[in-house]
């Protein structure tokens, strides 16, 4: 009968060491966790807008006149300087139209040329009419001559006179016909220089949108350039970061294509307006240093530098924990994690600037498994986290 009582207590005696040992383990086995040294160094503030990357002088290649392209001496991805020639429009019939002009220009100087001769013999006759007309003054003056000859000098004068005046009206007439024809000239020569279009200035051809054979008009893109000399991420920044923000400070471009690495930059001027919806406004900053490979209108983050501490104790962000409405982390000592209140100074993406409460040298422990969560005096074991 005894026996029968004892084996059920001893069933719950064992089940009771069980749960008890469960408890014990999960309560008092140690944790595996990830490390991290507290370090002391140089901490930015930045603040980071996301836009595209832009060229501050670009141009749209078209024609002046309306024509055919004989030949397209660009392609997209060409480097060219100022001066090459990018476009042939087909020139065939302006350059008759040219050779007519030049014609009548000849023409215009030819008769120039004759006109000028007949002004001369214009001149020689009136010189001669005005001689026998002062020698028949003279005679009839001395009763010498007729009244009819005297007359006919008159007369004669007269003609020579007006010889010379229609000689240099057909002067003047032809002077302003061969400036016609100049002027004529060189409207057809510039328009067969307008079939030549050429770089306005040193720059990327990034655009191709027509081919040999397209009928283009002006207005109508060609091909579209534009300079590397100044390059830019045209980033939306938050309108709380206005205050913080002024030309030249220095940045770190961070590519999508590449957002591993930075690249050096510096803000060359900030926007005026900010958009009523989104409220951020435009920040240009200014790209020192382009990637290998890279496109207009890509998408960066632009990470401008406002503030600077030299001598700041630094800690992941995501380290970071809150709890009962305070900062904190949990420290490694003696095996242990040992829960420790924080105070938090400037932060940039990656890192925070702890004010109180750690040291440079300090072991902060996170658990490995994202699942798990600690408590203050848990036994860890750990395996230390690279620095970011």
């Amino acid at each position: 009968m005894l026996k029968r009582s004892i084996k059920p207590l001893l069933k719950t005696l064992a089940a009771a060491a069980v749960i008890a040992g469960g408890v014990y383990w999960l309560r008092f086995a140690p944790i595996a966790v990830t490390a991290y040294q507290v370090t002391e160094g140089e901490l930015n503030a930045e603040v980071m807008g996301t836009g595209t990357l832009e060229a501050r002088v670009a141009a749209s290649i078209s024609p002046k006149i309306a024509g055919r392209i004989a030949r397209l001496l660009a392609d997209q991805g060409d480097t060219v300087k100022a001066g090459d020639l990018l476009v042939q429009l087909d020139d065939a019939e302006l350059q008759q139209q040219v050779e007519i002009a030049e014609a009548n220009v000849d023409a215009a100087s030819a008769a120039i040329v004759r006109l000028s001769s007949d002004k001369k013999r214009a001149e020689a006759v009136y010189e001669q009419a005005n001689k026998s007309f002062s020698r028949l003054q003279q005679l009839s003056r001395q009763n010498a001559a007729s009244r009819e000859d005297a007359d006919k000098a008159t007369e004669g004068l007269a003609v020579a006179e007006a010889g010379i005046a229609t000689a240099e009206a057909a002067i003047d007439e032809g002077q302003k016909q061969l400036i016609a024809a100049e002027k004529t000239l060189q409207y057809h020569r510039a328009r067969l220089q307008d079939t030549k279009i050429v770089a306005p200035f040193d720059g990327l051809v990034v655009r191709r949108n027509r081919e040999p054979g397209d009928v283009v008009v002006p207005g109508s893109s060609v091909l579209t350039l534009i300079s590397v000399d100044e390059v830019w991420v045209s980033a939306w920044v938050d309108e709380t970061e206005m205050a913080s923000l002024e030309a030249d400070q220095p940045a770190r471009i961070v590519f999508r294509s590449q957002p591993d690495e930075s690249f050096p930059g510096s803000v060359a001027r900030l926007g005026r307006e900010a958009d009523r919806e989104t409220r951020e406004f435009i920040v240009d900053v200014r790209v020192l240093k382009l990637p290998k490979n890279w496109a207009v209108g890509q998408r960066a983050e632009a990470f401008i530098r406002v503030a600077q501490v030299d001598n700041a104790v630094t800690l992941p962000a995501d380290l970071v924990q809150r709890r009962d409405g305070s900062e904190g982390v949990f420290i490694f000592a003696d095996d242990h994690a040992k829960w420790k209140p924080i105070h938090l100074g400037m932060h940039n993406r990656d890192l925070v600037e702890i004010t109180e409460g750690l040291a440079s040298g300090d072991v902060v422990v996170t658990p490995v498994k994202s699942s798990a969560s600690l408590r203050d005096g848990q036994t860890v074991t750990v395996t230390m986290r690279a620095a970011p």
